[in-house]
């Protein structure tokens, strides 16, 4: 198995021969400059006929394209040089007819009036068949309010290919590809979705985050036999769901999953087949390979490398069922076969998955034979969580040790090549995956004309600029800030009369010696909006100037706000005091943070939160933040939760809040009413508490509401503070 262009599937050659040809040369072309003349050139198309857009800048373009090709001739929409077309702002496209192609197109800076970018339909009844869209690029068109919900391709009918096209960043809601299915327009279809980059899609922090999505689950008992094949997916981050196989009779082979967050999830749907894939998680958090449900489904032939990921993300997942369950829950999994698959260096392989009072079907009639599990650091990555005598274990091999915990596994030494990107071994003939199975290249998926990977301004990624102290000259300086700038503050006393708004990624720095203070006359000194990054260090904020305002604080992510980080280091909050909830930071409803980190940060004297991440109280599933990081801090006289994270209801779809909290005092902190708490934990997936301290303080809470949350607390010491609240049995160490 090596990195190489895959040669073509011969199980797909009748799709590609169908919708893939190209037009003869006796075809006219027309190129239209305006989208009156689209128009009018749309009526007077044939079979064989191109119709070609202007290079530049179509705004405002809901393109409806349609027609009736032949399978020989068929009907062409395409860019008059390949990425020279660019369709921005609310725009989309909808195609209806048979053989039609559409090529060469970019779609940004913009989103979707409706709720779909590409769709493979004009309306209810009238949907493309025997069609192709190539070589198109969304990039980033997503809709501004992260929980508006919409599909970047939804592909109707039948016999369809959506082939060759790069998708990076779909921020909001909503798979990034869906299969619709319904009994109207004929269940199965027979689409072929191959060579496509799937890009960066962040963390969502709720239910609706998958990449592919092929069915649901009300007709997941029938059969679409789509193929996915040959396709890219690289940090496709959205949700624990990377590809949510919810049909029967579909092929996923040959793609790779690279970093990528998540797992290929045969979530409903019986019968399918995932072979020839690789993933490469590279010790990224959260990667996952392959979950199985449901009936007679076939994994075999799969190399697995370096996942992270656990539970119902880890390497490979075997759930449990529940018993005679509706389409919508868990169907036992029944008569799967799982053969010859490389796993090397997982950091688990969950065995009975999601095992409760309500999925309490062990899996049967299965298979488990002739895999390869190598771990280099000697762990045993099986977690065994029920009943698995409902699988036959044979003839698989584990290096360098078998595991107790099932039956089938013998011992023997495997080492490990390097070869075409991937480690593969070496002596272990006739056990895991074949060694010449090609794999598609990265660069043989997506287009050749435009980046991948799109550079997005870091923090302290742009240039330094200096900062005299004074009035509103940090307004000024933040004014002019470029992306990725770092502003230097000089010695002195900053006092700022008005929110400070960010977009982009900025930096505020002090002297490394001290000696710089900001003081704010707004509510808010900082707000990060969409697309903006804050690093703030070496300063001391005071909030003297502050208004008597309820729920004032001295950074806010406001509307819009995703995928941000905030770094607060070597910075010192004091006299939050003007109003009874006076926060350091304080998440608005809708927004998400990557990373939140503190270290050796001081509060002195606040009558919020130092972090409060609690607005989601819709009990979706949602959040405020994926990582909270809070290292060598002190926190004195802070009336409320000096944490607080919420995440509530019982969707099991993401992997945060992550907390990790070390070396850090509490005093006389979460002392507000019976129900206060130093820390509010409530629904926080993975939580690592280690060396803190808390003096006089309220009690420490963490509440367990879905999942199996992993709660570390270990070497934390109580003086004069309540004992440890908790539904959960904490844990020494890390799993």
């Amino acid at each position: 198995m090596s990195l190489a262009i895959k040669g073509p599937i011969a199980a797909i050659t009748l799709v590609t021969a169908m919708i893939g040809a190209a037009g003869p040369a006796w075809a006219e072309s027309a190129l239209v400059r305006t989208q009156a003349e689209f128009q009018a050139a749309l009526t007077r198309l044939e079979p064989g006929d191109t119709l070609t857009l202007a290079d530049g800048e179509w705004r405002d373009f809901e393109i409806v394209f349609t027609g009736r090709g032949a399978p020989d001739r068929p009907i062409t929409l395409t860019a008059q040089t390949p990425g020279g077309v660019s369709i921005t702002g609310r725009s989309n496209l909808r195609m209806a007819g048979e053989h039609l192609v559409v090529s060469n197109l970019v779609f940004r800076d913009g989103w979707s009036p409706t709720g779909e970018v590409l769709s493979y339909r004009r309306s209810l009844t009238e949907r493309a068949n025997y069609s192709r869209i190539t070589s198109v690029v969304i990039d980033g068109f997503s809709k501004p309010d992260r929980a508006v919900s919409d599909n970047w391709v939804a592909l109707y009918g039948h016999d369809n290919r959506f082939d060759h096209n790069q998708l990076v960043g779909k921020t909001n809601a909503g798979a990034t590809l869906v299969v619709v299915r319904d009994p109207d327009q004929g269940l199965v279809n027979r689409h072929l979705i191959d060579h496509n980059f799937f890009g960066r899609r962040p963390v969502l922090g709720s239910n609706g985050g998958e990449t592919i999505r092929v069915g649901t689950s009300h007709a997941s008992d029938t059969d679409s036999l789509t193929t996915v094949s040959d396709n890219w997916f690289e940090h496709a981050d959205g949700e624990v769901e990377i590809v949510s196989n919810k049909s029967g009779g579909n092929v996923y082979r040959g793609n790779v999953f690279f970093e990528s967050q998540g797992a290929m999830v045969l979530r409903h749907g019986d019968g399918n087949l995932v072979e020839g894939n690789v993933f490469i998680g590279n010790g990224v958090v959260n990667t996952g390979g392959i979950r199985m449900i449901n009936r007679r489904n076939t994994v075999r032939d799969n190399h697995m490398e370096g996942l992270a990921g656990s539970n119902f993300g880890s390497a490979l997942t075997i759930m449990y069922g529940v018993p005679n369950s509706p389409l919508h829950r868990y169907v036992q999994v029944d008569g799967a076969v799982i053969e010859n698959n490389t796993l090397i260096d997982a950091r688990e392989m969950s065995f009975g998955a999601g095992f409760d009072a309500e999925r309490s079907a062990a899996p049967i009639n299965s298979r488990f034979a002739n895999n390869l599990i190598v771990n280099t650091d000697e762990h045993d990555p099986i977690r065994v969580q029920g009943d698995m005598s409902g699988i036959a274990f044979d003839g698989n091999v584990q290096s360098p040790g078998a595991t107790s915990a099932l039956p089938g596994f013998q011992t023997r030494a495997v080492t490990l090549e390097a070869t075409g990107g991937l480690r593969l071994p070496v002596g272990a003939d006739g056990v895991g995956a074949r060694r010449e199975t090609p794999i598609v290249a990265r660069e043989a998926t997506g287009v050749s004309w435009y980046p991948k990977a799109m550079p997005r301004p870091e923090l302290d990624s742009g240039t330094v600029r200096a900062v005299q102290p004074g009035e509103d000259t940090l307004v000024r300086a933040v004014a002019d800030a470029q992306p990725g700038d770092r502003l230097a503050l000089e010695p002195g006393l900053y006092v700022v009369n008005q929110t400070l708004m960010l977009d982009r990624a900025v930096s505020v720095t002090g002297p490394v010696g001290g000696g710089a203070e900001i003081q704010f006359s707004r509510p808010t000194l900082f707000e990060i909006g969409r697309g903006g990054s804050l690093r703030l260090s070496h300063v001391t904020v005071s909030g003297d100037l502050a208004p008597d305002v309820a729920g004032a604080a001295v950074i806010r992510a406001g509307q819009g706000a995703a995928g941000y980080q905030l770094i607060v280091e070597d910075a010192a909050f004091r006299d939050l005091t003007v109003n009874r909830s006076f926060s350091v930071f304080a998440a608005g409803p809708g927004t998400l943070a990557d990373r939140i980190r503190l270290e050796r940060v001081s509060v002195e004297r606040a009558t919020g939160s130092v972090i409060a991440a609690h607005t989601e109280t819709a009990d979706l599933g949602t959040y405020n933040a994926e990582v909270v990081e809070v290292i060598d801090s002190r926190f004195s006289d802070v009336t409320g939760p000096v944490i607080d994270l919420y995440r509530g209801g019982t969707d099991e779809s993401t992997f945060g809040p992550r907390l990790t909290l070390t070396g850090s005092t509490f005093e006389r902190s979460g002392r507000a009413g019976d129900e206060g708490g130093v820390l509010m934990l409530y629904g926080v997936q993975r939580t690592q508490a280690q060396d803190n301290r808390f003096i006089d303080s309220g009690p420490p809470r963490f509440f367990r509401r879905v999942g199996d949350p992993v709660f570390v607390w270990t070497d934390n010491r109580l003086e004069g503070t309540p004992e440890l609240i908790t539904n959960v049995e904490p844990l020494e160490s890390a799993l």
